[in-house]
């Protein structure tokens, strides 16, 4: 194992350990401590590659998981998962469920943007402009509420708005 691999698990492993020993004395009740671990362990194996993993503990913690804001998060990563995994439809559902839990999320509304977008590329690509201007008014939609909630944030966004003639003026308020 290269030595870069060796220091990344130390620091992983001591990461662990520190962060089960703050769990244990933090003052909240043990489902919150529970629903954290395995939101916790869904990262690392989200982080590692290994999304099924990830998912059934993301899953997990989100039976336990009682704030609002823990549960958003949750669900973003999940989503983040099935738009990885191609599952656009099923990312979309869940990114919308984030953003019903925390509706402060404009990561999710770029997200959700983006698959509009893809799709509106496709549908020009195979010479469909109906289509084309509907999946873009969708991503455009979408996108206005993410650059309200994150002014400056998605530059490459606010770009797109403007050339695409799709901005509003109170994007930028």
């Amino acid at each position: 194992m290269p030595s870069n691999q060796n220091r990344d698990n130390f620091i992983d492993k001591a990461f662990t350990v520190i962060a089960e020993s703050i769990v244990k004395i933090m003052p909240i009740a043990e489902k919150e401590k529970k629903a954290y671990i395995y939101y916790r362990d869904g990262l690392a194996a989200q982080n590692n590659g290994d999304y099924s993993e990830a998912l059934e503990y993301y899953k997990e913690s989100l039976l336990l998981e009682e704030n609002k804001i823990d549960r958003g998060e949750t669900l973003k990563n999940m989503a983040i998962i099935y738009m990885s995994n191609g599952e656009e439809d099923l990312s979309i559902e869940t990114y919308e469920k984030a953003l019903e839990e925390n509706p402060k999320q404009p990561s999710c509304l770029k997200n959700i943007g983006l698959i509009y977008e893809k799709r509106g590329r496709y549908a020009e690509q195979n010479g469909d402009l109906d289509q084309r201007d509907i999946w873009f008014d969708k991503a455009a939609e979408v996108w206005s509420k993410a650059v309200r909630l994150y002014p400056g944030g998605y530059l490459d966004i606010e770009n797109w708005l403007k050339n695409s003639g799709r901005s509003s003026i109170d994007i930028y308020l």
